[in-house]
């Protein structure tokens, strides 16, 4: 039987920790004994347990290096970092505005990247650090009226083995989970009403959505020493992934 993960004595930053995957993500990360920091731009009326917030805007560069050096001050470290933080409402290629495609850039790719520069400084200090990019299936296939945001992703995951590459040396581990169809608080507008979202559960594999336990667990699982020989990867959590519409139109379906 493999151990239990442990993460006791270690401090995680979790953006976009106050609700949805996120919230899970820092729910299981705390679970495991970890000091999680989850951040926003407005505190939420209340929080996992075991989990504090620190207000930040992480788009902005000034405001991710700052949160990250408070944290490092409060907890004297910073040993895991989740660039959960993300998404898109839907908008056709041709509409999106210099405005707006600048504000989905820099939340799901920007963002990370200014986190990532400023937890290195912390964990190259110590030897030893994890970082988990929250990426998405749309950043690997086409993206229909979220074509920032997939591109954003796919840049996400290039970035991920990029700094696996260069930061290895430093003991610092860089992965990414590519989360498939996922039921969050928002499951209606995105997947319609619970009779759309059953059939949507039935055209996967494994017949149902992730539910943030899904991903919080890799989480966990690429945050712990049972992964201590991966860095690069991306794991895919999309239960078995979606089923080609070319094999349902052949049929006739």
């Amino acid at each position: 039987m493999l151990p239990p993960i442990d993460l006791d004595g270690q401090t995680a930053l979790v953006t976009g920790g106050t609700r949805g995957l996120g919230r899970s993500i820092a729910a299981r990360l705390a679970e495991a004994g970890a000091r999680v920091v989850v951040c926003g731009r407005n505190e939420p009326d209340d929080l996992a347990g075991g989990v504090s917030f620190m207000a930040a805007d992480i788009r902005d560069h000034e405001q991710a290096i700052g949160l990250v050096e408070r944290i490092a001050d409060e907890h004297s470290r910073l040993d895991i970092l989740v660039n959960n933080a993300g998404g898109s409402p839907a908008c056709p290629a041709e509409d999106a505005s210099p405005r707006f495609i600048d504000a989905i850039t820099r939340l799901n790719l920007l963002a990370p990247l200014y986190l990532a520069q400023a937890a290195f400084q912390h964990m190259q200090e110590v030897g030893n650090g994890s970082i988990v990019n929250i990426a998405s299936v749309s950043g690997t296939r086409p993206s229909p009226e979220t074509a920032v945001y997939g591109a954003a992703k796919a840049g996400l995951l290039n970035l991920t083995q990029t700094l696996a590459q260069e930061w290895g040396p430093h003991g610092i581990r860089v992965n990414a989970i590519v989360v498939g169809l996922a039921r969050t608080e928002n499951a209606v507008a995105f997947y319609g009403d619970a009779n759309a979202q059953s059939k949507v559960d039935a055209s996967l594999p494994l017949g149902r959505m992730a539910e943030g336990g899904d991903v919080a667990d890799a989480v966990a699982f690429l945050c712990s020493p049972l992964a201590s020989y991966i860095s690069g990867a991306r794991l895919q959590v999309d239960g078995g992934g979606e089923r080609p519409l070319f094999l349902d139109l052949a049929k006739g379906g």
